[in-house]
């Protein structure tokens, strides 16, 4: 295994979590692991791999999202990122202030969401490998990009519609938000609409189909762990 099997990764994740009504269960999970992320990762990382990859440090930033024309100024939430697990109790505390509710139709904001996750602060500080994941669970389509721009709330510079929005996720050369080398995107959505051309179009994107309108119960947090372990 040489130099690589002692090296080290900085691992930066955004997730994206819908929440509306249906994905109460699915909050519920993320809420009773929240204490629990960094050590569970770290250690389904370097104990359950065929090659043991080692964090060095992991930070994690949450995008909520619903429906800006539904939801008004509740239909967006980005926070910073969070060093775990340095700041596990303010992660855990708000994981907690996430309420299911609201949603409109059942298509949701969810390629804003995207868009808010790949600008993100990425740590690029040199020394150690690193992987820039975004991770996107929803239970439910997403509208067409700018579908929610009549709301009042709708940010000024998002892009304005899906081809930019491919721009901003870069391809081989063509630079864009994120590292070409270190980007991931896992998608636990419906296998319809734009998830799904995001998931055929995109390079460095896994899809993980989950059932339309039936949330997210059925998705266990070890499947989640072995899918993060994997994209580092």
């Amino acid at each position: 295994m040489g130099n690589n099997y002692q090296l080290k990764y900085d691992v930066d994740v955004v997730m994206c979590i819908d929440a509306t009504g249906s994905m109460g269960p699915f909050l519920d999970l993320v809420k009773s692991q929240a204490l629990n992320l960094y050590d569970d990762l770290k250690r389904k990382m370097e104990q359950e791999l065929a090659t043991p990859k080692y964090i060095h440090e992991l930070r994690v930033r949450v995008i909520v999202f619903r429906d800006y024309l539904a939801d008004g100024i509740n239909a967006m939430l980005a926070t910073d990122f969070f060093s775990l697990p340095a700041q596990a109790a303010e992660f855990e505390a708000l994981v907690q202030s996430i309420q299911p509710m609201g949603g409109g139709d059942d298509p949701e904001d969810g390629l804003e969401a995207l868009a808010y996750a790949m600008k993100s602060k990425w740590n690029t500080s040199t020394g150690n490998k690193h992987r820039q994941i975004i991770v996107v669970w929803t239970d439910d389509g997403t509208h067409e990009l700018g579908y929610g721009k009549a709301a009042s709330t709708y940010p000024q510079k998002m892009a304005k519609d899906f081809a930019e929005l491919t721009q901003w996720w870069g391809f081989n050369q063509a630079p864009g938000f994120m590292d070409n080398q270190s980007k991931r995107l896992l998608i636990y959505a419906p296998a319809k609409d734009w998830w799904t051309t995001v998931a055929e179009t995109w390079n460095n994107t896994l899809m993980f189909a989950s059932e339309s309108g039936n949330g997210l119960d059925k998705l266990t947090y070890d499947e989640i762990l072995s899918a993060l372990a994997q994209s580092v």
